[in-house]
């Protein structure tokens, strides 16, 4: 029953039809024993659509912390008492020491990440436009840029600077939301990636699962994402932060990280898939299973206030599985 179920969606999936939200509910909530039979099917649905080649990307966190945002998951809240390191916008030179030092591990793609709910000061907005100018004078990176629910007029003079992608996560889906942030709403996010979608943008846009959401609710993300028509899904397990409201949360397991990221490949097949944050938390010895199951990316390096994997351990992995980055 499971691998008839599997290969009719593959089938489905080859000859350009969406699989349904109904569909995508069952395929999640499968038992764990057809997990195999799930990613041998990702697997080759990936190869299909993406190659052997992974494309990689690093971020630098180049204003930290004092968020008026309550997210319930997220360290830099300044609801919360978390101890992070917190400070305003770097100088455009650290910025860009960070992409060239991304570049020379292996990077294609290069994030600027600020905290806050958006970017709008004259001098925050100065330094972002040298900092790009200077990635784009050494290094070859793609440019992208993860700056909250920004105006359009900023996003605009980011795009004439350089700036290729935009990245604003949904975080989650939209009938779960209003557990895990109060201070906005998810429409204010919606309508940003919409935004960004029209000046041109690389839409980067994705959530972080194991906040306590429904097998469903991870399902009507995806249908979420596919109707945006975005380029990139981020895929982010939480790597519960001590200090927030959920640093007791453990909903995840590798075996369900592994099928949540089967099941956006199946959902959006010709798209980017790639695994951000807390991936060797959640995964643990099982992380190079990620592109069996589906993936196409991964983040190397550090993340926002956590620390990842060695770099090189990371691109042996990819070496091993007989896969090579992405090179443009």
């Amino acid at each position: 029953m499971h691998r008839d179920f599997i290969l009719n969606l593959e089938k489905k999936v080859f000859t350009g039809q969406d699989i349904s939200y109904e569909e995508g509910c069952r395929l999640i909530n499968l038992s764990d024993d057809a997990l195999f039979e799930i990613i041998a099917s990702a697997e080759r649905t990936r190869r299909h659509f993406k190659g052997i080649e992974i494309n990689l990307c690093s971020i630098v966190n180049a204003k930290s912390g004092m968020c008026q945002e309550d997210c319930s998951f997220c360290s830099q809240s300044a609801f919360y008492n978390t101890d992070i390191q917190t400070y305003p916008m770097i100088e455009p030179k650290d910025i860009v020491n960070a992409a060239v030092n991304a570049a020379k591990n292996g990077a294609r793609e290069f994030s600027i990440v600020t905290s806050g709910t958006a970017v709008g000061s004259d001098e925050d907005i100065s330094i972002l436009i040298d900092a790009i100018h200077g990635i784009k004078q050494k290094t070859i990176l793609e440019r992208c840029a993860s700056l909250g629910i920004t105006k359009k007029e900023v996003l605009l003079k980011l795009k004439e600077a350089g700036l290729q992608s935009y990245h604003h996560n949904l975080e989650t889906a939209r009938s779960f939301f209003p557990n895990i942030c109060t201070t906005h709403d998810y429409e204010d996010d919606v309508n940003v990636i919409k935004t960004a979608k029209e000046l041109g943008f690389y839409i980067c846009c994705g959530g972080v699962f194991g906040l306590g959401e429904t097998k469903e609710q991870r399902v009507e993300l995806a249908v979420t994402l596919r109707e945006l028509g975005v380029d990139s899904i981020p895929i982010n397990f939480l790597n519960p932060r001590p200090g927030t409201p959920l640093e007791n949360a453990n909903h995840l397991t590798p075996i369900e990280c592994l099928k949540i990221i089967a099941l956006y490949r199946f959902m959006l097949p010709q798209k980017d898939i790639v695994i951000c944050g807390g991936r060797p938390a959640n995964l643990r010895d099982m992380q190079c299973l990620i592109f069996a199951a589906g993936a196409n990316g991964m983040m190397i390096g550090n993340y926002l206030t956590t620390m990842g994997r060695q770099v090189e351990e990371d691109l042996k992995m990819i070496r091993d599985l007989g896969l090579k980055p992405r090179i443009n």
